[in-house]
């Protein structure tokens, strides 16, 4: 797996992680039949920021991860 998730984002996913966590433990969530949808939302931001890597990214041709060598994008092929 490339990484494809940058520093940046890996921050927003786990503040929407925990705001979502948050969401699902309050008692708005209670009533919500599907409360659980909080949970795996919270699950899979929260996981793919660990990683560092987004299937959805991948298949959307998304990187938000910075190039390692800047000198890579001045290359024509």
């Amino acid at each position: 797996m490339k990484k494809n998730v940058g520093t940046t984002d890996k921050w927003i996913r786990w503040i929407a992680a925990a705001g979502l966590l948050g969401l699902y433990f309050s008692p708005v969530a209670s009533n919500w039949s599907y409360s659980w949808v909080l949970l795996i939302a919270a699950g899979a931001a929260l996981a793919t920021g660990l990683v560092g890597f987004c299937g959805l990214y991948t298949l959307l041709g998304i990187s938000t991860c910075p190039l390692k060598n800047p000198s890579e994008a001045e290359q024509k092929p």
